[in-house]
């Protein structure tokens, strides 16, 4: 990859509008925060009406949004979350990631990245795959495991069952990343699955539930990292990261303002001084996606893979 530095906010995102939405039971074990166990016809049509609010919200907001649908067959219950299985990236490259659930890795769409440079207009060049760790057992979901600080170059990630120490370290020596690790755990003592329902790094900002990294050590390690790369560093509560206040997303606008796009229940779980803080950085962009929250797990930011890719003239 391209040792030049990235913008760090993306203008466009790729969504996946789903088809056959509800919790799944294959990802259950490794995701404290899927609360619901319940599929239906009308949990289904509840999630496609918080999904065409979202990108309503964002596409009002200013930002460029690729909805693709979701395929029937096979049955993806997590296709809401295509940042798991792809990044995009401003060299023109793309990596696809290994995921620990099985239906998972039906996610994984050939056909999307087609379509983006045959029929959006961007520039697609590499494709790395990373899939076959997925025969050795070793994992890394995408920005899932991965918060990238794309400026400065700098992987932060929680090592949990879907994040593999290794497999970390080989995506980080090829993509050109320093690497930023540490252990995160919840209120029950559980590995934080995704990193980044506890950590997000904007440009001038960085948003997380330090509290929830026990050693110390590596507690410094990651905020002094943030303080070194001039983020104004916020830091939330276990129980507001459970409200998913840590899952969110700095994006662009089309005249280049500043989006950071939450949930509502993630904007509700925010204190009056840390709404303050992140509005000196950007516009606050906030839509209610409770049935996807609770019967999946995940909240705005995991909806959203950032599309960094060059566009043809």
């Amino acid at each position: 990859m391209d040792a030049n530095p990235e913008k760090q906010s993306a203008s466009a995102v790729l969504m996946i509008r789903p088809a056959n939405f509800g919790a799944n039971p294959e990802t259950a074990a490794s995701n404290s925060f899927q609360k619901e166990s319940a599929s239906s016809a009308e949990i289904q049509a509840r999630a496609l009406a918080e999904f065409d609010a979202l990108t309503q919200a964002l596409q009002a907001a200013g930002v460029m949004v690729e909805v693709f649908e979701d395929r029937g067959e096979p049955v993806t219950p997590d296709a809401v979350f295509p940042n798991n299985w792809v990044s995009f990236h401003a060299d023109g490259s793309a990596w696809l990631y290994p995921m620990l659930a099985l239906n998972r890795r039906w996610e994984r769409r050939p056909d999307i990245l087609e379509a983006l440079k045959a029929e959006r207009g961007y520039s697609l060049g590499d494709v790395h795959d990373l899939s076959f760790s997925e025969l050795d057992g070793r994992y890394l979901e995408g920005t899932g495991s991965l918060v990238l600080d794309r400026a400065n170059r700098i992987a932060y990630a929680g090592l949990s069952p879907r994040t593999d120490a290794r497999l970390l370290q080989d995506w980080a020596t090829r993509a050109g990343y320093e690497v930023v690790r540490f252990h995160a755990r919840d209120t029950k003592g559980r590995p934080i699955y995704h990193t980044n329902v506890m950590l997000c790094v904007g440009t001038r900002f960085a948003l997380g539930c330090f509290d929830c990294i026990a050693d110390k050590a590596e507690r410094d390690r990651v905020t002094q990292r943030l303080l070194d790369t001039g983020h104004e560093v916020i830091g939330i509560s276990p129980y507001q990261m459970e409200s998913f206040a840590g899952n969110i997303l700095e994006l662009e606008g089309r005249y280049g303002e500043t989006v950071i796009a939450m949930s509502a229940r993630a904007e509700r779980a925010l204190t009056p001084t840390q709404r303050m803080v992140l509005e000196k950085h950007g516009r606050i962009v906030a839509s209610p996606i409770e049935t996807i929250e609770d019967h999946a797990g995940g909240s705005v930011r995991c909806m959203l893979a950032e599309i960094h890719l060059p566009r043809y003239k």
